[in-house]
């Protein structure tokens, strides 16, 4: 009599979404890197303090030095079945004194990721108008010492949207497998800030080339300042060559804001 086959069942590890808030100034970037304090290496840290790793999480996106985030979404896989409350509790217990917190997190299917099932990210991007140097938001600013044309900038800004080849708008270092993509929203606002007016920028795209946005917020600002005109966002669109961009703005006025998923994952989030 042969022995019954033996039957090997697949026990897939809980995997929780985190919704993360972090001051990006004293990393290199959210990637993990090889002796130098990242977002993700930070976070894989505290996590292993609570259990026995290697951990590897997945982000929604990967910002560079200096970057910030309202509301970026990573994943991580656990082996013990967490209430998502007092997981929440205890990374940001050994986050700390790191500028990270956990402000959500809530359990989700096996088969769910960060990156490849997020729909639609949202960029924020502030830029102070002001000549005294800022003290509140200094380094959460990109900050020019005189009025900008918002106007201009916003009817530049409209030769940005929609499909397009964005090779202009591409770092020459950027990985993407091709520059098109569809930018969806590009709004540029005037308000008034804690520190002074600010101009305002909202960037959605379903994804972005690398330094995009900071490619397209450093283009508006030449057209505010007057050295552009908007019509010449649409001959650098068009032109496909990375030396048509105008300046780079530098990382510490953007924010990764918003990550939308089909369906709403952190609605009932602790």
């Amino acid at each position: 009599m042969f022995p019954p086959p033996c039957v090997v069942m697949s026990l897939a590890m809980p995997r929780y979404a985190l919704k993360i808030e972090y001051h990006g100034a004293p990393f290199v970037g959210w990637q993990r890197q090889t002796a130098q304090t990242s977002v993700q290496g930070q976070i894989e840290a505290a996590l292993a303090k609570l259990e026995a790793g290697p951990h590897t999480i997945a982000a929604a996106g990967r910002t560079d030095a200096g970057v910030h985030a309202w509301g970026q979404v990573a994943h991580c896989d656990l082996k013990k079945d967490w209430d998502p409350f007092k997981l929440t509790g205890a990374l940001n217990f050994h986050l700390k004194p790191d500028p990270i917190s956990i402000v959500g997190c809530v359990a989700v299917d096996d088969d769910w990721h960060a990156r490849f099932s997020a729909v639609e990210r949202r960029y924020e991007f502030r830029l102070l108008m002001r000549r005294a140097p800022a003290t509140h938001d200094a380094g959460l600013v990109w900050q020019v010492p005189r009025l900008l044309d918002v106007e201009a900038m916003q009817e530049g800004a409209k030769h940005l949207i929609g499909h397009h080849d964005f090779t202009t708008f591409r770092s020459s270092i950027c990985q993407a497998l091709s520059p098109v993509k569809t930018l969806d929203e590009l709004i540029v606002r005037q308000i008034d800030g804690p520190s002074g007016p600010e101009v305002r920028f909202t960037v959605r795209a379903r994804s972005f080339l690398h330094n995009q946005v900071r490619s397209f917020v450093g283009t508006l600002e030449c057209v505010g300042s007057g050295d552009w005109e908007p019509d010449d966002v649409r001959t650098a669109l068009e032109a496909k060559e990375r030396r048509a961009c105008g300046t780079v703005s530098p990382p510490q006025g953007l924010y990764l804001a918003h990550v939308r998923y089909p369906q709403d994952v952190f609605a009932d989030a602790v």
